[in-house]
């Protein structure tokens, strides 16, 4: 019987959107870790991953975060890509490194921008508070100190209650999306971190979604475009809020499509 580093738990699910020899694109729920941690040794997404192809990641090892190329934060839903070969992973690093994939997320916040679209460009410094003896939290802000981050946003409804909006995030910095969009006073609903403090009960969780990813395949060459509906435990929100579902209007341009 293998011995796995992380251990397998076959009840964290999650969807699977593509799967073939070298990569594996799954749809994270909400509320789902996605790496063990301090708390979260044994349910988070890497857990899941395990019981469904441990050998494959356990063979690509710590060094090469047994096949995590990027994250989610554990409130937000959504796609991530995960490596099933050290190939793979090594191309995939190098591509979120040079910008080359593109992530789109759709946020449901509690006003639209002044902008209908834009980019935003201030940099995000990264902090961590500490919660306990044994356990700290992360945090994000923007500061002239911190790391370049860029954010491209559009507004895709809105009315008097809230907006939705579809961001795209150029760089990778942590809670990227949730905090530009609140610099700019979409602050998103269900955020506790960040917004003002009555966007904090308005859902019943973040409203932000990672949607759609794009990318090359790490080692066949093909063009990637993988996509998901709007969450379903969200619909009922937009429908209070009295807004369109994006994923059942017309295919049309999307945030930042052409900017690097």
């Amino acid at each position: 019987m293998t011995t796995y580093t992380v251990q397998p738990n076959e009840r964290v699910t999650f969807g699977v959107c593509h799967e073939d020899d070298d990569l594996l694109v799954v749809l994270k729920p909400p509320q789902v870790v996605t790496q063990p941690g301090v708390g979260h040794e044994h349910d988070t997404l890497l857990n899941g991953l395990f019981a469904r192809c441990g050998d494959r990641l356990q063979q690509l090892g710590r060094a090469r975060d047994f096949g995590l190329v990027h994250r989610l934060d554990r409130e937000t839903s959504g796609l991530v890509a995960v490596a099933l070969s050290p190939d793979a992973y090594d191309r995939l690093r190098e591509a979120f490194a040079t910008r080359a994939v593109k992530k789109f997320y759709w946020a449901i916040c509690h006003k639209a921008p002044r902008e209908p679209s834009g980019v935003i460009k201030r940099p995000i410094i990264e902090e961590e508070r500490r919660k306990s003896r044994y356990t700290s939290e992360k945090r994000a802000r923007l500061s002239n100190d911190g790391k370049p981050a860029v954010t491209a946003f559009r507004v895709l409804d809105a009315n008097e209650m809230a907006a939705l909006i579809e961001a795209r995030p150029v760089t990778g910095r942590l809670h990227q999306v949730r905090v530009h969009l609140d610099s700019v006073g979409a602050g998103i609903l269900g955020d506790s971190l960040y917004g003002p403090s009555r966007t904090t009960g308005a859902a019943h969780r973040l409203a932000l979604h990672a949607h759609r990813i794009v990318f090359d395949h790490p080692v066949t060459g093909e063009r990637m475009d993988i996509s998901t509906p709007f969450p379903r435990d969200l619909r009922g929100l937009l429908r209070r809020l009295n807004l369109r579902r994006p994923d059942l209007e017309p295919q049309a341009e999307t945030a930042g499509d052409d900017e690097d």
